[in-house]
């Protein structure tokens, strides 16, 4: 049964903040809440809509399908500045079930992720939406029927999905999260662990100096957050989407990872950042002290910082912003691995939906540790939607 937020209005900064988690009707961590006004960092915003009147207290919309989960989040401009979440959303559906084995998305997810995306349409009615962007990522990218999904999602819910690459996914997490980011470093190591993909960046710092941040191999920045017409932000210097996320990780290896599977998961999963770690010298820059953060945006994350409070419920104040060790994560990955998955369903943080998923995401995490030991890891509950937020208001006219 979902439950009702409190209503509060708190600026979502580099700290975190008394935000209650938002209403979902699913166990497990979720992102901004009704009520909270949300503080962007700079970014470019995609081609602009019809300027809109701010007085007439507009609605937009971002809709995140991923592998696992449909989100949604609704809000309006802040006259103080960002947005305020008015109505939200998250359904874990598993619409990449069984996409490793069969390249196709089955009847079933399909069936599951388009009775969410019904409640997605009727939380929309209920708004005076003026902007809406609603993005599918990995499951859709790889699956042969993705076109024949979308058609019939927008026949039978109305709403048109529209398939992301992955460099836009990288995008649109970085501008959502990076509030987070603290100023002083050379650069950061940014995550988000998917159901079917984990995107990872490095971003350079945001101030001046840290925009000739050298990059190896002559990559190109990304366009988007900290473009080079916003210099004062976070800028993507490279990403790489790893095909590796929790759902495709545990389906290829048979379910609940033993400890010879998690180990060999850890090892795939190094192997695929190794390029991406020569083309930057991150782990030399690592070796002779130069200051690196690292911080990360996904249900793994955000799952093991709760558990690793000890938290009654997932609460979203307490876990956004959250700066641990790896020590930590490394002591609570091995207490969910000892755990069975019925223990891990019963665990409040967790519930019956993440049990079997979590120690794969655990895994993958484990990995990025031991290829970059930074030492600490800054845990984001926000993301794509947020990002998405951003874009449409400033598209619009209507934020700073």
């Amino acid at each position: 049964m979902p439950f009702e937020p409190l209503h509060t209005s708190v600026p979502l900064s580099g700290t975190p903040s008394s935000m209650p988690s938002f209403d979902s009707d699913q166990a497990g961590p979720a992102t901004a809440t009704r009520g909270e006004t949300v503080t962007p960092a700079a970014t470019t915003a995609p081609a602009a809509p019809p300027r809109v009147d701010v007085g007439t207290r507009p609605i937009f919309v971002a809709l995140d399908l991923g592998t696992n989960n449909c989100r949604m989040l609704a809000a309006r401009p802040d006259p103080r500045g960002g947005f305020r979440v008015v109505d939200s959303f998250s359904r874990i559906t598993r619409l990449g079930e069984g996409l490793h084995d069969t390249g196709q998305l089955s009847e079933a997810a399909m069936d599951r992720t388009i009775d969410a995306l019904r409640l997605c349409a009727r939380k929309m009615a209920r708004h005076r939406v003026v902007g809406s962007r609603m993005v599918a990522t990995a499951a859709c990218r790889h699956a042969s029927n993705a076109a024949a999904f979308l058609h019939r999602v927008q026949t039978e819910t109305g709403l048109r999905l529209e398939i992301i690459p992955p460099d836009e996914e990288a995008r649109l997490a970085l501008a959502g999260c990076a509030p987070l980011l603290r100023p002083g470093s050379l650069g950061a190591v940014v995550f988000d662990i998917g159901g079917g993909s984990t995107e990872l960046m490095w971003v350079a710092a945001g101030d001046p100096g840290a925009a000739a941040l050298p990059a190896a191999g002559g990559v190109i920045p990304h366009a988007g957050v900290g473009h080079p017409a916003h210099p004062l932000g976070p800028r993507i210097v490279d990403m790489e989407s790893l095909p590796l996320g929790v759902v495709t990780v545990a389906e290829s290896r048979g379910g609940d990872l033993c400890d010879q599977a998690y180990d060999a998961v850890k090892t795939d999963v190094r192997a695929a950042l190794t390029a991406f770690d020569r083309r930057h010298g991150i782990a030399e820059r690592l070796a002779v002290g130069d200051p690196i953060q690292m911080l990360g945006t996904s249900g793994t994350v955000t799952t093991l910082g709760g558990v690793m409070l000890d938290l009654p419920r997932y609460d979203r104040d307490s876990v956004d912003g959250l700066e641990v060790d790896f020590i930590s994560i490394a002591a609570v990955s091995r207490r969910l691995r000892r755990m069975s998955c019925e223990q891990r369903a019963r665990h409040p943080c967790i519930g019956g939906e993440r049990a079997d998923l979590v120690v794969s995401g655990c895994a993958i995490l484990e990995a990025i540790c031991d290829m970059w030991p930074v030492g600490r890891l800054r845990i984001a509950d926000r993301g794509i939607r947020e990002g998405v937020l951003i874009d449409l208001m400033r598209a619009a006219g209507v934020m700073a």
